[in-house]
């Protein structure tokens, strides 16, 4: 049964944002909507919604539908709330008098521990913010879920909880998953919607099969346009023979011919539909200098301190080497950011007993991308630490998806995932040899997270790295370091640590 129809939909605000998008959403559906950042997808949420009006098309719901949508941040004035309060005040206000005990349920089913609900959400990390919101939507008993980017800021235990979640909910709920995390899509969805300026493609796959299933019919299309292509260049050499012939020869049945085989040919030309080709959010590159170092850096039984100096985890000995790209798997909170931060710190000259080989030149990004200032323009941030000149800024700027207006206004103005491209952009113009990288997938989209695993592989990068991304973890890691027990082990696959911290709610 239809719950909700999206008829020749589009938006346009400075540009076009997608265009013509037909879709259907029924009972059971759980989609995930897929896109490049900048195209749309929390603005195509907001018009389901009705907080966002379109430009073009209309939508329409069943009869009393009930349509709620999980935010990626609570709003600023509401952070003042405790947590239970947040979620109460979803209710009508006869329900919160009579019906309370909807949030207890909600809170319980999401396992928030019951000390936490008189928090106040300004306290609380942006995984626990998420979830408030995510209990305030369904507390409500809607007949649509709309969530966008559901497992920022949670771990893997939360994922793993959320997944869960979603898959004990009753089956004909429709739910709309907005979401960077490959993996994720695959265990919560059941059809994957690819949302384009043009031609947008729906497919009833999860997001690796759908995705196939897209590249197909990409690679279909290209054959398709080359081929009528191909054809309408044939009918105009034809059409151009004819015309000589008949200019000589006085014919007005072969000019009339001519003109047949051109309106063809135009005609052709017109409906043939181009192969897709995506308005690039940036380029990811990174380089790899070279150094002749066998060890770039070596740990010998390092303890692994707290910020306030309570003893965390002893590394053992160990070392990375050239080619290297070890992954620190753990639960939040053990110190994984922590031992991070060290290595760091070892690399500008700090003496913590981290060792490291003279020619090793870092590239450090951290999850919060504190390297940047973002009272500087992106322009700024190249031309002040770079010797490229401006008009080599701007070019390279470019190159990371930055329109000239972008360049020029302050980097805090950037979306999260245009300030991690200036990110990747500033740490590959350092020119390391050797990368701490600190959830470097946060805010990327899906090509972005794939540019940036190529460019770590194909360049043989020597990195460690910390990530949630089960995706980006298994296709960018040849080394796993697990924190276990109050001490570093070396593990040869991160399959166990997944399986177990997935299941550890």
């Amino acid at each position: 049964m239809s719950i909700l129809t999206l008829r020749n939909l589009g938006v346009t605000l400075a540009e076009p944002l997608f265009s013509g998008l037909n879709l259907t959403l029924s009972k059971g559906d759980r989609l995930g909507l897929v896109a490049a950042n900048g195209v749309g997808k929390s603005t195509l949420l907001g018009c389901i919604t009705g907080t966002h009006e379109p430009t073009t098309g209309d939508i329409t719901t069943a009869r009393g539908c009930r349509i709620a949508s999980v935010a990626q941040y609570v709003p600023e004035d509401r952070l003042y709330e405790t947590l239970r309060d947040f979620v109460l005040s979803a209710l009508v206000p006869e329900q919160q008098d009579y019906e309370s005990w909807r949030v207890d349920v909600a809170l319980d089913d999401l396992k928030v521990p019951f000390e936490m609900h008189a928090t106040p959400l300004s306290d609380l990390s942006g995984g626990w913010q998420r979830t408030a919101m995510l209990a305030a939507a369904w507390v409500t008993e809607p007949d649509v879920l709309l969530l966008d980017e559901p497992t920022n800021h949670l771990d893997l235990s939360r994922i793993g909880l959320l997944q869960n979640w979603l898959a004990n909910l009753p089956r004909d709920t429709p739910v709309v998953i907005t979401s960077h995390d490959r993996a994720f899509l695959d265990e919560t969805t059941n059809r994957t919607l690819f949302l384009r300026r043009d031609t947008s493609r729906d497919f009833a796959l999860p997001y690796t099969k759908a995705r196939d299933a897209l590249d197909e019919a990409d690679a279909a299309d290209a054959r398709r346009f080359t081929n009528e292509m191909r054809q309408a260049q044939q009918l105009r050499k034809q059409a151009a023979k004819l015309k000589n012939i008949g200019i000589n020869s006085g014919s007005d049945l072969l000019v009339k011919k001519t003109k047949q085989l051109s309106d063809r040919a135009e005609a052709m030309e017109t409906a043939a539909r181009p192969a897709y080709n995506e308005q690039s959010a940036g380029d990811i590159r990174l380089g790899n200098s070279g150094t002749h170092a066998k060890a770039f850096i070596t740990l010998d039984s390092v303890q692994v301190l707290t910020p306030d100096g309570r003893p965390l985890y002893k590394t053992g000995q160990k070392w990375i080497s050239r080619g290297e790209r070890v992954v620190l798997l753990g639960h939040n909170g053990v110190g994984k950011t922590q031992l991070i931060r060290m290595v760091a710190e070892a690399l500008r000259g700090g003496d913590n007993g981290i060792k490291h080989a003279p020619t090793v030149v870092t590239g450090y990004s951290d999850q919060a991308l504190n390297q940047l200032d973002l009272l500087q323009t992106p322009l700024q941030a190249i031309t002040h630490r770079f010797d490229v000149g401006d008009q080599r800024a701007r070019a390279l700027l470019a190159g990371a998806g930055m329109t000239i207006a972008m360049q020029d206004a302050p980097s805090a103005k950037l979306s999260g995932g245009q300030k991690a491209r200036l990110a990747m952009l500033v740490l590959r113009l350092t020119e390391p040899n050797f990368y701490l990288l600190d959830e470097p997938t946060n805010h990327l989209d899906i090509d972005g997270q794939e540019a940036l695993e190529d460019e770590l592989v194909i360049h043989g990068a020597a990195c460690l790295l910390v990530s949630h991304d089960r995706s980006f973890i298994r296709a960018v890691g040849n080394r796993f370091w697990q924190v276990e027990r109050n001490r570093l082990i070396e593990v040869d696959s991160p399959e166990p640590f997944f399986a177990s911290a997935l299941m550890d709610h």
